[in-house]
């Protein structure tokens, strides 16, 4: 470690979060224990063979934790006092940001000492960033939370590599004007070598802010997925921008799904709900952009309209905790829970609901089982940078049965064309889908299940992550393809 420590990391990612969450045991002490996720899966092996670092606040508010190696990865927590969590993190990433992402499902909120506050803590990761990285190091920023990172960066340490990519989506041009530190952002953006984005479509939004606001030039008009993406000059360089559609570990989901014990809870799982003939599933975090309450409505309609035997269907919904102090949230919660209890009051009977409603988080073997249980998944977003349960779900299907429901404003729409894509602005939609599910022949389930099951197993998360780095690096594609390949084997 303290050979790693005195010449920096050669490779380091910067995100809000460490990929480890301090838990507290029953006899009082404390321990790092890795936290799940597809960003994790796909780059810790990586890092750790190429002596890597990883860069993010411990989850702990007022804490001050010094650097550690995590079984040969160094991690660099970042401290945020409570003020900053409050402004930096709920107010300006989570009340500015993320509705104004997400097609301004709610309204935006423009308070200046949030801003203030973003600013002073993106300095705080660059700065974190430039002591940890050695010369020529590549350096790969993650998401909307650290959008003004890369132009801090670079301007303390223009000898690094540097590389963005946003996990949400990224709004159209009259959108994105709302915001009054709109330029700021995007050259903060432009300090990055590579700009990347889920789909082509957030790309471009990007590529035509640049003319509008800077003035710049694209270099090729077309952005492409993966290969050739388009570029723009700027401070004497050639930032180039692309859509690099992110994916899950699909391996680790399909081998998981085959275990005995899986099948077993599986079966348990059906059984304890009565075995109903279908079983619908909704996952999803507790946030306004997922359209929990959309499925709710459709599957109401269903039951009124007598289209659906409630004694043949029932319905799982994970709603896992999210952001609980934002007003806008409790208010979202208790008008679910509300749709859930009418739901079940009207149409369920003593040990028998129609929805069981879980409002916790779900480790992952449960989770997995809970895919393997159900029939149908229905997912539902307003509007979604990617979404992976709806991925994670088709990787467990190795029987290829089931069938994805899944809006046409998520990203992975463009990808999964083998499912029912609804519109879930469109209630009386959404309602056929459900019930066109719910009905569907088994062999249209399977030809459809094989269709989504391929592209899943192909293009996961490995592949994402060598796609990206190929462009960021070029000269490193082989190391990385040779690398991320062992580590996905």
């Amino acid at each position: 470690m303290d050979a790693i420590t005195e010449r920096g990391a050669d490779f380091l990612v910067v995100a809000n979060r460490l990929p480890v969450d301090l838990e507290q045991l029953e006899d009082g002490t404390e321990r790092w224990r890795p936290s799940p996720g597809g960003l994790v899966s796909a780059l810790e092996p990586f890092l750790r063979r190429r002596n890597g670092a990883w860069i993010g606040w411990s989850g702990r508010a007022d804490m001050d934790v010094a650097s550690f190696d995590d079984d040969g990865l160094l991690m660099h927590p970042v401290r945020l006092s409570s003020d900053e969590v409050r402004d930096y993190y709920e107010g300006f990433s989570n009340a500015t940001l993320w509705p104004l992402y997400h097609d301004v499902i709610v309204p935006p909120v423009f308070e200046r000492s949030w801003w203030d506050s973003y600013v002073t803590v993106n300095q705080r990761f660059a700065d974190a960033a430039a002591e940890a990285a050695a010369p020529g190091a590549t350096v790969w920023v993650q998401d909307y939370q650290l959008q003004l990172v890369p132009a801090m960066l670079r301007e303390k340490r223009p000898d690094l590599s540097i590389g963005f990519f946003l996990h949400i989506p990224f709004p159209p041009v009259e959108l994105f004007m709302q915001l009054p530190w709109r330029t700021e952002v995007v050259r903060g953006l432009l300090g990055a070598d590579v700009v990347g984005f889920q789909m082509p479509g957030g790309a471009q939004n990007f590529l035509w802010l640049t003319r509008r606001l800077l003035g710049l030039e694209p270099t090729k008009a077309a952005v492409r997925v993966r290969s050739r993406p388009g570029s723009v000059p700027f401070d004497g360089r050639q930032v180039r921008v692309g859509a690099f559609p992110i994916s899950i570990d699909a391996a680790g989901f399909n081998q998981l799904s085959r275990s005995t014990r899986t099948s077993e809870r599986a079966l348990k799982m059906r059984s304890e709900m009565g075995d109903p003939h279908r079983l619908l599933l909704g996952v999803d975090r507790l946030d306004y952009t997922k359209g929990i309450d959309v499925r709710l409505r459709a599957l109401r309609e269903l039951l009124v309209s007598g289209r659906v035997d409630p004694e043949s269907v029932a319905m799982v919904q994970v709603a896992t905790p999210s952001r609980e102090r934002v007003g806008q949230y409790k208010a979202m919660r208790s008008s679910i829970e509300e749709q859930v209890g009418r739901l079940n009051g009207e149409f369920g009977r003593v040990g028998r609901p129609i929805v069981h409603y879980l409002h916790q988080p779900m480790d992952r073997d449960e989770l997995v089982a809970l895919y393997c249980a159900a029939d149908v998944m229905v997912v539902t977003p307003l509007r979604d940078g990617m979404n992976l349960v709806c991925k994670e779900y088709v990787a467990t299907r190795h029987d290829l049965d089931g069938v994805l429901v899944l809006s046409e404003f998520a990203g992975a729409a463009a990808e999964l064309t083998g499912a029912l894509l609804v519109n879930p602005h469109d209630s009386d939609g959404v309602a056929r889908a459900l019930e066109q599910a719910l009905t569907m022949d088994p062999g249209e389930e399977k030809a459809r299940m094989r269709t989504l099951h391929r592209q899943v197993m192909t293009h996961d998360v490995g592949r994402w992550a060598r796609s990206y780095l190929d462009f960021l690096d070029p000269n490193a594609a082989t190391a990385n393809a040779t690398e991320l390949q062992a580590v996905h084997q």
